[in-house]
């Protein structure tokens, strides 16, 4: 087997655009896993919304949430890693979005808490399985108030404004943060270090596994970090280019790309 341990991105890279992952894709995940490799799904969802998803297809493994920030077991939900925010970077970073009058997501413990419910609230609810619980104080000061754990930080966003965002708000925060994009309409926030990258380090040590030994693969800007830490670099052929420009490029995610990926990883060609 080329690679022992395989990390696949979520939405865009192994669930296709209406939601479900193809019986083809399901069956090499098994094969992958039968023949002795580990298969992890690593996503900037949250831990409520991705485990359900994933025991559709396992019943036992690691799955990485928040983009590396929290790491969980598969059966039982126990959390093998847990990181957020200073509390203080956590209430800059809203402030900030905040004064830009930003439709701003943050994620906590205890669930999704978000400044103002409108369609793409509703529509990112439908596709993570998730409800948003909406403030009718500003988030700032809620957070002053109730001083809670905040893993990550969003901001959904019209596709054409994303990018410049993203380039604004790393200006502007600076290096105790990671900004990226995971999705044509969303701007995440976590501390700096808590990447997907982060977590192939994790995985690495975790499992034993060298991280040339590692394969990883990905669409969105979100997953640079693991590309660039695995040994075996793979983006859909739907990827931003980024993502192509450094990865063996396989079929897109309505396509099984995932499942070619693996039979790769597997078979060693």
């Amino acid at each position: 087997m080329k690679y022992r341990l395989f990390c696949s991105d979520f939405d865009g890279t192994l669930v296709r655009a209406d939601g479900t992952i193809s019986n083809e894709t399901k069956k090499e995940i098994a094969r992958y896993t039968e023949a002795g490799g580990i298969f992890t799904v690593v996503t900037g969802r949250m831990t409520s919304s991705i485990l359900p998803r994933v025991r559709e297809f396992m019943e036992e493994g690691i799955v990485v949430a928040y983009q590396g920030a929290v790491i969980a077991d598969l059966k039982t939900g126990r959390l093998l890693k847990n990181a957020c925010f200073e509390e203080a970077d956590a209430l800059r970073a809203v402030r900030l979005l905040e004064e830009g009058n930003h439709h701003i997501h943050v994620y906590t413990d205890e669930g999704l808490f978000v400044n103002r419910r409108d369609e793409m609230l509703n529509e990112y609810e439908r596709i993570c399985g998730v409800t948003g619980t909406v403030k009718a104080e500003k988030l700032s000061d809620w957070l002053i108030k109730t001083r809670p754990p905040v893993v990550k930080i969003l901001v959904m966003i019209e596709p054409e404004k994303r990018l410049a965002l993203k380039d604004e708000l790393q200006k502007k925060l600076g290096e105790t943060y990671f900004v990226t994009c995971s999705n044509d309409w969303l701007v995440e926030l976590m501390p700096a270090g808590q990447d997907k990258g982060s977590a192939i380090r994790f995985l690495s040590e975790y499992f034993g596994v060298p991280k040339g030994e590692i394969g990883a693969i990905g669409d969105q800007l979100n997953d640079l970090p693991m590309l660039k830490e695995a040994g075996g670099k793979f983006a859909v052929s739907n990827a931003q280019e980024e993502l192509k420009n450094i990865a063996t490029v396989v079929k897109s995610c309505e396509e099984d790309g995932v499942a070619e990926a693996l039979m790769i990883a597997r078979e060693g060609k």
